[in-house]
């Protein structure tokens, strides 16, 4: 994978070429990495289980009726879930290294092998979080003709806003309004039945998820990597599918851009990119981050121009998709930006540092100090970043992989972005790196949210 020198598109791959003459080496005198499979193997079966055994701490209480198991006690579901994540998480890192030192299986054999628990888990309770019942409640609003930035899942009421976590059932919504269409397509077919609603949803992401990865297998560098990054990766699989979050949607989009950076083409292409990367706005406005290395390679080129036509057609599309609703549709994400999650860094500064200024200093300090440590990580992930990776993926996996990191709010579904980017030009240190980091918030952050 390289990039020209006069101009910023990279050299396209042929698709499936990397991928139809792809076998496993097994007369390389090499071992399997059975450890690393049995303890992913693992990892999926208890996200399961916990999915399975709804409603309990940490799970919806909207259990799905064809399959469910008697419910555990909340202190064995969270020692499930903890388990399910240092395993998965072993499991990849496992593998990741054995693919290091010459394991190169099949990758459709694990795009299928993941597809499998894909499946499993879009069958199953969400887990993980109440997101997935926000999403429902959101989409319900909007189904009903309702105005999710202004009306609460409590003002809806009923079975939808009994679903939703504590913490966000007098919230509106802080998703954009592609998310909210998609929410309210699945209310549309779940009407008053809110299991039904969030079934849909988790099949509509599974769907979703598998999509990145057939895009992944056919356009990565390495495919059978970019394979144990998404699609055969338990802990994200765990995390990202079997809590049903929107991420999905914005890596699917971020993967559509880099396709189309690989492409030919003048400035339809530009205004495609920028098209594409106002409709990941559209879902949440962290994918912003995903069009700085677009903008960033063109401007080191020289190509004003094209840069002014990017951003011309992505603020354009965020224009056009948040004037449907009004400027209102902002103010949860704006009030939204203040929160800082627990445990973090962020919250013990807050706390001393409301002790000695107040509270309104203490907030605005670390609205401001935030990103400046964003940046500042950015700049030494990219050090490590391999001198022939394409900027157009680099940038925004730097700055994706920063912003977990340093955002004050931050779940590990965040990783979602950073992760499929990786995916496409395999940095293996930062790779590891990643799923540690992801790891570590999943382990504080998948209590179920009703009450952590």
């Amino acid at each position: 994978m390289t990039i020209n020198n006069n101009e910023w598109t990279l050299r396209p791959l042929a698709l499936g070429r990397r991928t139809a003459g792809y076998t496993a080496r097994t007369g390389d005198g090499r071992p399997r990495p059975r450890a690393a499979l049995w303890a992913a193997g693992a990892g999926v079966l208890l996200f399961a289980l916990v999915g399975a055994s709804a409603p309990n701490p940490n799970t919806l209480r909207a259990p799905i009726t064809w399959l469910r198991l008697p419910a555990m006690p909340g202190t064995v579901s969270e020692a499930a879930m903890a388990a399910a994540v240092v395993l998965s998480c072993g499991g990849t890192l496992g593998l990741l290294h054995a693919h290091g030192r010459g394991w190169s299986p099949d990758p459709r054999t694990l795009f299928r092998a993941g597809a499998l628990a894909v499946l499993l888990f879009a069958n199953l309770t969400p887990v993980g979080s109440s997101d997935a019942a926000s999403y429902a409640a959101y989409g319900r609003i909007a189904a009903l003709g309702g105005d999710p930035y202004v009306t609460t899942p409590a003002q809806l009421g009923g079975a939808y806003a009994h679903l939703v976590g504590d913490a966000w059932r007098n919230s509106p919504s802080v998703y954009g309004p592609v998310a909210t269409w998609w929410q309210a397509a699945a209310a549309c077919v779940g009407g008053n039945q809110p299991w039904l609603t969030i079934w849909v949803l988790m099949l509509a992401n599974a769907a979703v998820f598998l999509g990145v990865g057939l895009l992944l297998m056919r356009t990565a560098d390495d495919p059978v990597r970019a394979a144990l990054l998404w699609s055969a990766n338990p802990l994200l699989i765990g995390v990202l599918v079997g809590g049903g979050h929107l991420d999905t949607l914005v890596a699917v989009l971020a993967v559509c851009v880099v396709h189309m950076a690989r492409s030919t083409g003048g400035r339809r292409r530009d205004l495609t990119i920028g098209g594409l990367v106002g409709l990941a706005c559209g879902v949440k406005v962290s994918a912003a981050l995903l069009g700085a290395g677009v903008i960033w390679l063109l401007l080191r080129r020289g190509a004003w121009l094209r840069a002014a036509g990017v951003v011309g057609a992505a603020t354009l599309m965020v224009a056009v998709l948040y004037g449907m609703y009004g400027l209102h549709a902002l103010d949860p994400l704006s009030k939204a930006s203040h929160m800082v999650s627990m445990p973090s860094l962020w919250g013990v500064f807050q706390h001393g540092a409301t002790a000695v200024v107040g509270p309104a200093a203490a907030a605005a300090s670390v609205s401001v100090l935030w990103p400046v440590l964003m940046l500042g990580l950015a700049l030494v992930l990219h050090r490590h970043v391999p001198a022939e990776a394409p900027v157009v993926v680099t940038v925004p996996f730097v700055l994706s992989f920063a912003w977990i990191i340093a955002a004050p709010w931050s779940m590990p579904w965040y990783a979602a972005l950073a992760c499929a980017l990786a995916a496409l030009f395999c940095p293996v240190r930062l790779s590891q790196l990643l799923i540690v980091v992801t790891a570590g918030l999943a382990l504080f952050h998948t209590s179920g949210g009703h009450g952590w």
